[in-house]
């Protein structure tokens, strides 16, 4: 996933209000941090979209983004 790709993925999912959740929610499973502090610092957008997916409850079936293709069927 590129970040352009993870950019989009919180805007289909998050709307409006994915700016401050990838400003503001921090994330246990990429070492307490923010998705932007952790993209920032280097971790791939694929581990930080994880986190921020489970952290903010979004169903497995969406996780890959809205409109996105599984991976595994690349």
């Amino acid at each position: 996933m590129r970040r352009s790709e993870f950019d989009r993925a919180v805007s289909d999912e998050f709307g409006a209000r994915g700016a401050a959740l990838v400003a503001d929610l921090v994330l246990p499973r990429v070492g307490g941090q923010t998705a932007r502090e952790a993209l920032d610092a280097g971790t791939p957008a694929r581990e930080v979209w994880a986190a921020l997916c489970v952290e903010a409850e979004v169903p497995d079936d969406r996780r890959y983004g809205v409109g996105r293709m599984d991976p595994r069927r690349r």
